[in-house]
């Protein structure tokens, strides 16, 4: 018999492995890296547990060697994907009805299985198949990912706790269903813990999902499949789709099972399948929810107080820790002319004493961009900076193909404030930066808010603390996400949930409860102790 009222408290944050030289962990890491090299893994589609071979294949390569093949995978056709909804549909009627303290318990097991046997797997997956270097795969595909669960089962606990109070003669108690049909994942490259999530957000609230993953993060995302196998996850509950996400979207929002999109990807899909969805809306059991983060513009505004240093810093890890392939990454800075020099000397000092190359050398700080297209779109607005009159590359600005995808961190100076780059996602590492005035603040910082579109992250940096205040009023609705004297990156589960507005999507805040809340249907009982058996109110007695 289950009647203990169960709280799962603010857990603590995975730690950030150090990944010394002949660390424990660094040893294990290095063998599971020396072993998934030498693989050449199968990867099937999953429907209902069953793993499914169409015999239409694609390659999965290594950004930093792209003649390396690391996996093989099935592609889905039309017929797969229906049998994905009708495999989820049919795992949604126990899991939806499961104890949602069970479901947690299944959550918390992923969570201790990443911390420990298949962190090395995730984690040498991650740096291969996404070119990520240690420490950028140790704190997404191990910190974050497993923060997401753990974090995620205590905030479930806060909201099925939420419930209102009684009156007289009657009791009240408010009880959160998941949604009535399925959920469409559709995930990215950049983050193997964004993948994880964007599946197990809804799950964890007693939902069922068709996972769309990026074809450039597929060995990680198969990883993370064997993990929640592992951990206890019914078959069905998550099917597992490669292929294409035009097909897919098109074939699961016309099911009138569809109940959602959980989306991190361009702007221009999330737009795609809204429209897909508001298009087949009378088909629906309920009006779908549709959570996206999409593009951004994320920017690092400079005040004429600001320390010259930390600004560098900021801008250069903002900038080109994992290739400016993080949603977040500082793609555009406004700087007073004062500091500039002295900022750019700096972050060409760095830039001099870091390292490009294979994710196998951990001397290599800069890796490769995710493919082919990143690497021609980086390529192709480094070229129009080096032929523009209003522009100059200062710094970088190489490219080059012949190995692996890579390009180098590249700083493009401008003195238009609407220039191509410092408007235009790029998703690369290059910055573009427009130096200002000193005395001109306020017009660059108008410039700032209404430049760009997006509305995901942004800095600002000042030691005048009054003038930052001002400043940060003024980008209110630039930035989802804000930093104050910090690069725009870095967001922590359970401390910054993430999330932006405007072009940048619905802004509900991965890494929080706001997130969750999404992903149930409230429904509200009324029960009365006695029930009245006389119409009249009293005064008509």
């Amino acid at each position: 018999m289950k009647n203990s009222v169960i709280t799962f408290p603010v857990p603590a944050n995975e730690p950030v492995k150090a990944y010394l030289a002949g660390s424990p962990e660094r040893v294990e890491l290095e063998k599971e890296l020396k072993r998934q090299s030498k693989l050449v893994v199968d990867i099937p589609i999953i429907i209902g547990g069953e793993e499914i071979r169409t015999g239409d294949v694609g390659k999965v390569t290594c950004p930093h060697d792209h003649k390396h093949v690391l996996a093989t995978y099935h592609k889905v056709g039309k017929k797969e994907v229906e049998m994905a909804v009708k495999a989820a549909m049919k795992a949604w009627k126990e899991w939806s009805r499961t104890p949602w303290t069970t479901r947690a318990a299944v959550v918390m097991k992923m969570a201790e299985l990443l911390a420990t046997k298949y962190r090395p797997i995730l984690n040498a997956a991650t740096m291969l198949g996404q070119s990520k270097n240690i420490y950028q795969a140790e704190i997404d595909s191990a910190c974050e990912t497993i923060d997401f669960f753990r974090y995620n089962v205590h905030y479930a606990s806060k909201i099925y706790s939420m419930q209102p109070k009684d009156g007289v003669g009657h009791l009240n108690h408010m009880e959160y269903r998941p949604l009535e049909g399925f959920i469409l994942a559709v995930t990215p490259f950049n983050f193997t813990s964004i993948a994880s999530n964007l599946c197990m957000t809804p799950v964890l609230m007693g939902n069922v999902a068709l996972w769309k993953p990026s074809t450039t993060a597929l060995l990680s995302n198969y990883y993370l499949m064997q993990l929640y196998k592992e951990a206890g996850l019914p078959d069905g509950v998550i099917n597992f789709l490669p292929g294409s996400g035009a097909l897919i979207g098109e074939v699961a929002t016309q099911s009138k099972y569809f109940s959602g999109i959980h989306f991190t990807g361009s702007t221009e899909t999330f737009n795609s399948l809204w429209r897909q969805a508001g298009q087949n809306l009378g088909k629906y059991i309920s009006y779908p929810r549709l959570v996206g983060e999409t593009g951004g513009k994320d920017f690092i505004f400079v005040h004429p107080s600001a320390d010259a240093k930390a600004v560098a810093t900021a801008a250069f890890c903002g900038a080109f820790e994992f290739q400016g392939q993080k949603c977040s990454a500082a793609s555009r800075m406004y700087i007073p002319k004062s500091l500039w020099g002295d900022v750019l000397k700096d972050i060409k000092r760095m830039a001099k004493e870091v390292k490009m190359g294979d994710v196998a050398d951990a001397k290599n700080f800069i890796n490769a961009v995710i493919d082919q297209a990143s690497f021609d779109k980086c390529k192709s607005y480094i070229d129009y900076a080096k032929k523009a009159k209003d522009a100059k590359v200062v710094m970088g600005g190489k490219c080059d193909k012949t190995k692996g995808w890579f390009v180098e961190p590249t700083v493009i100076e401008t003195t238009n404030p609407r220039f191509k780059s410092m408007v235009e996602e790029i998703f690369g590492p290059i910055l573009t930066v427009y130096p200002y005035d000193d005395n001109k603040v306020d017009e660059a910082v108008k410039l700032c808010d209404e430049t760009s579109p997006y509305g995901l992250t942004g800095a600002v940096f000042g030691r005048d603390r009054l003038a930052v205040e001002k400043l940060a009023d003024k980008l209110s609705y630039a930035a989802g996400n804000f930093y104050i004297n910090d690069k725009p990156t870095g967001a922590v589960v359970g401390m910054q949930p993430f999330g932006g507005a405007r072009a940048s999507g619905t802004n509900d805040k991965a890494g929080g409860e706001f997130n969750l809340i999404r992903w149930i249907i409230p429904r509200v009982i009324k029960e009365t102790l006695v029930s009245p058996t006389d119409y009249r109110y009293t005064y008509l007695k």
